[in-house]
């Protein structure tokens, strides 16, 4: 018996977004706590799971932010680090007007990116059902190396492993760098959530389907879910003897203000259906059903600035599927 569903490693940052205008003329910037895999961990919160969190953040005002945030959304902190050498790390995110967004990074030396692999717990990893990590606990060697041997821990102690590259350019030292570790991770996970620009990134195929087959031609990733921003998503599953395709459309009837944790709602609920259904007996059903309901989360989330503090209820998703089938 494991007593965390999901523990997730990588970054826990504040999300600095702009908030309206001063009377000065000057922006009002709102502090919100953000890092995909808290994100993806919130959500899942949100749904009952039991999550922990792994990761660092510096010994400072916002890192003791951070902590309140996190623990007040139901996320354990059992191996959440503070640095007295190294400060929290910044985002500012500039939205457009159609939700999408842009960010502006403040990590050099950033505690998360610091996170050693003698601080790591292996006992909450070995204690979960499912590990969850990202490319950006791999940007330099010291967390690359905590990242690698929770990994290592994970696979050692039979507990399902869930990548999604969240590629961010800018904070690589160039492309190939990025690419070499989503590479790394892909060899690692049996869970992926890709966006369709970073399968298109990593595998130099413009078709989603190409991309996939040229996954499954190097990787042994059972089920591979392909995010593709306001077009919907959709699932490859394959065991070796069964091949499984599935697509879903978004849902056009809410009003995006901020994509930030889209993506991560979405991964959230891809795991939150495998983790209430098992992860084996698939077919194209199931996977219409697990991509409608991560794809309503995903968009619900888009209607309200931030992501960790506003994952929508169970209710909330179920109640916008319902009002767009009646459509």
């Amino acid at each position: 018996m494991k007593n965390y569903d999901v523990v997730a490693l990588g970054e826990l940052l504040v999300d600095f977004t702009q908030n309206g205008i001063s009377a000065q003329g000057n922006w009002l910037m709102e502090a919100n706590a953000g890092g995909a895999p808290c994100n993806v961990l919130a959500m899942l919160a949100k749904l009952g799971h039991s999550v922990s969190f792994v990761g660092k953040v510096g010994d400072d005002m916002f890192g003791k932010m951070l902590q309140s945030k996190i623990t007040s959304l139901g996320i354990g902190i059992e191996n959440l680090v503070f640095s007295q050498k190294y400060k929290t790390t910044l985002a500012f995110v500039h939205t457009a007007n159609d939700g999408d967004r842009s960010f502006s990074f403040y990590r050099n030396h950033g505690a998360d990116s610091m996170l050693e692999k003698s601080e790591l717990k292996p006992e909450l990893i070995s204690d979960a059902k499912i590990f969850h990590f990202g490319t950006l606990s791999m940007t330099n060697e010291i967390c690359f190396d905590a990242t690698k041997f929770a990994l290592e821990t994970a696979k050692k102690s039979g507990v399902l492993r869930s990548f999604d590259p969240n590629l961010r350019l800018q904070l690589w030292e160039d492309e190939n760098q990025a690419k070499e570790k989503i590479l790394f991770g892909l060899s690692e996970c049996e869970i992926l959530k890709i966006a369709a620009e970073e399968l298109e990134f990593v595998s130099g195929k413009k078709s989603i389907f190409d991309g996939v087959n040229w996954l499954r031609s190097k990787f042994n990733i059972p089920l591979i879910t392909v995010t593709k921003g306001k077009d919907g998503s959709e699932a490859f599953y394959s065991d070796g003897k069964i091949s499984l395709h599935e697509t879903a459309g978004t849902f056009s009837n809410v009003k995006t203000i901020d994509t930030t944790g889209a993506g991560d709602t979405f991964c959230a609920c891809i795991l939150h259906e495998i983790l209430c259904n098992g992860y084996e007996s698939f077919s194209v059903e199931r996977l219409q059903k697990m991509l409608v309901f991560a794809n309503a989360a995903s968009s619900l989330v888009t209607t309200k600035k931030g992501s960790l503090s506003v994952m929508p209820a169970r209710s909330e998703i179920k109640q916008l599927i319902k009002d767009f089938s009646m459509r």
